[in-house]
């Protein structure tokens, strides 16, 4: 796919993650009466502002975030009664739970829109091709999608399952004579497979094609609500594995590691993108929630301390921690840019 295109993909895909996240934090900041004075999205020197009923709504520089900028939040803003900081517990932990809340709607969601409006995908019982893998023996021979297999050494094929039987029975080395219809006409091709590394049998570079089976919205929603909570099991457990040094800081994936696998998802399909986007609606909603300081998380606990204590902790202490975090967060983004980098130039 044009790199210029992929770009464009991914900035839109974040974009549209921040907005729901940051919309999250709003909507309820104002439902509950705190005033909101900015609504961001991106860090750094703005490039576009627009004023509208006391809410300035920005566009900054860099794409990797945003935030609502509330009365009450930062230090020295104390004075303001209806304030971010004057608030209950219970309404700190709900403006702050919302963004990430909002993440898990919008991946719910988009399940819902995928299952129901395309449908799930199932595999063709036809020997019909749907996808050819780029620099494969399949494609050197001429092979494209949509070609379907008459018939393999001569022999007629009727199912994908005897196509593949036909190609595993091919010596390594020899030829694969393929007859296949592609529109009207039917042509002869001459495919040599190669040893598949995984398997250690005879391959060529081929996928089925996919058919979809559109779900009612009820089931959709059904199927929906149960991909969400299984991805984010998922994504917990693998913090777990992280955590527990199981896994390190170079597996994981920063800017321009999720720009490669949007590419390779946009390659792939509407459907594996739309999914990659719910991934990582989901992705963004569990990492606001690890009580890092500056995420989300964070200020859940330190609502829930000051509901312990019966007092909130002195602003400027919380404002020093969570700059610390914040800092913390740009050294690690630093990192796995770093990694992604490197990963790039080694292959």
């Amino acid at each position: 796919m044009n790199t210029g295109i992929t770009i464009l993909i991914t900035l839109l895909m974040i974009a549209v993650l921040i907005v729901v996240h940051e919309w999250g934090h709003f909507i309820t900041a104002r439902k509950i009466g705190i005033p909101v004075w900015e609504f961001s999205i991106g860090f750094g020197p703005k490039i576009y502002g627009r004023k509208k009923d006391g809410v300035e709504y920005s566009l900054r520089i860099i794409p990797l975030g945003g935030y609502v900028r509330m009365s009450g939040e930062e230090p020295g803003d104390a004075s303001d009664p209806e304030g971010f900081n004057n608030r209950t517990p219970l309404e700190k932990m709900a403006v702050s739970f919302a963004g990430p809340f909002m993440n898990f709607v919008l991946a719910l969601l988009i399940f819902v829109y995928i299952y129901s409006v395309v449908g799930i995908p199932q595999v063709t019982e036809q020997p019909l091709i749907g996808q050819v893998v780029v620099n494969t023996p399949a494609e050197e021979g001429g092979l494209q999608a949509n070609d379907l297999v008459l018939q393999v050494n001569n022999k007629d094929v009727k199912t994908w399952d005897e196509f593949t039987v036909g190609i595993v029975s091919t010596p390594e080395g020899e030829s694969l004579n393929l007859k296949v219809k592609r529109d009207e006409q039917v042509l002869d091709l001459s495919i040599i497979p190669v040893k598949n590394e995984t398997t250690g049998k005879p391959s060529i570079g081929v996928m089925s094609a996919i058919a979809y089976e559109k779900q009612g919205i009820i089931n959709a929603v059904k199927i929906g609500f149960q991909q969400t909570y299984e991805l984010t099991v998922l994504l917990l457990s693998s913090l777990g594995i992280l955590i527990s040094g199981g896994a390190s800081v170079n597996d994981l994936a920063g800017p321009v590691g999720i720009y490669k696998l949007i590419g390779e998802a946009a390659q792939a399909g509407v459907v594996l993108l739309l999914s990659f986007a719910a991934f990582l609606s989901i992705n963004l909603g569990v990492l606001n929630l690890l009580p890092i300081p500056a995420l989300d998380g964070s200020r859940i606990i330190f609502a829930l301390l000051e509901a312990i204590r019966k007092k909130p902790l002195e602003p400027e202490k919380e404002g020093f921690i969570h700059f610390l975090g914040f800092l913390f967060l740009i050294m690690l983004m630093i990192l796995v840019t770093y990694n992604d980098i490197a990963r790039l130039i080694k292959g």
